[in-house]
């Protein structure tokens, strides 16, 4: 069978595992086969064999920018995360794997005196999600810090681009055609005052806590930035505050998050992102795009 020749890559490779335990969401069917990978090596030749055998397959972070659908994942789900998530300083320059916690690397950063990761320091996402999306807050960028990263390819090759070769867009990258899998970065930093950096982290991170439903599982900001407009103003705008369908609701904290109250599946959260949808179009002629990332069936 198929899933043997991956337990034979991954022998700690599980079966039909619910997804609802690997997003920030806490919503998701299961996974025909879950793996988290524990090195490169291991993902080039899962990715390898997955081609060969014309295997579905979906490589993941630690699943905080996604929303997977109430009837699982087909085929295998490879999530980059704790087994590829070391990081270390070399003067200005933090070296880092795709699985990273960007809390780490920001705190890496600012113990060594190195400024540039403060402002998403709170982002509660990994490295290699971050860059997948360009991931930004209170003005900064991951791709402001961005040197060259590292991806393995679905012919499952190991390659290195610039940062600017990444082509990073608001909320976007070369990587987000999904062909292309980040295993580590180079990031660039500047030395700055530690204690300078270290208020300032502080500082974003309250405002964070101050304004943002972190009591309640999401997957963050809801949509995209709609250009000339904020997203969350608009929806509260649009009476929009604490609408729910089923578990599903909108944050009554940020209208630009949509939370999970207790037992939301996803139709409940894609329900609701609909009506959100339509209602702020027909009051303002804006489209909102959400920016979480739609997986499975």
């Amino acid at each position: 069978m198929v899933r043997d020749l991956f337990k034979k890559i991954s022998p700690k490779l599980i079966e039909n595992e619910p997804m609802k335990n690997h997003t920030t969401f806490k919503i998701g069917g299961p996974a025909d086969m879950y793996v988290s990978v524990e090195s490169v090596d291991e993902l080039s030749s899962l990715i390898k064999l997955a081609k060969e055998t014309k295997t579905p397959y979906t490589v993941i972070g630690n699943g905080s920018n996604v929303l997977v659908g109430d009837n699982g994942i087909r085929g295998l789900v490879i999530e980059i995360g704790s087994g590829l998530a070391c990081c270390e300083t070399d003067g200005e320059k933090i070296y880092a794997q795709a699985g990273v916690l960007l809390s780490k690397i920001a705190s890496l950063a600012a113990s060594n005196s190195l400024s540039g990761m403060e402002e998403i320091s709170g982002i509660p996402g990994t490295l290699g999600g971050a860059i997948y999306m360009n991931a930004g807050a209170y003005g900064g960028e991951i791709k402001n810090v961005i040197k060259t990263v590292k991806y393995v390819d679905t012919d499952g090759e190991i390659m290195t681009v610039t940062g600017d070769e990444c082509n990073f867009g608001y909320r976007q990258s070369i990587f987000t055609d999904g062909q292309k899998f980040i295993v580590s970065a180079e990031l660039e930093l500047t030395k700055d005052d530690k204690s300078a950096i270290s208020e300032r982290m502080a500082d974003f991170r309250k405002r964070r806590c101050d304004k943002q439903p972190l009591a309640y599982p999401s997957a963050g900001s809801t949509f995209k930035r709609p250009e000339g407009y904020f997203a969350g103003a608009l929806i509260e705008q649009a009476g929009l505050k604490g609408c729910s369908i089923g578990g599903a609701a909108v944050s009554d904290l940020h209208a630009g998050f949509v939370i999970n109250c207790g037992d939301a599946t996803a139709k409940d959260v894609l329900d609701l992102i609909s009506h959100i949808q339509k209602t702020v179009y027909d009051k303002f002629g804006v489209k909102l795009e959400p920016e979480v990332r739609i997986l499975g069936e």
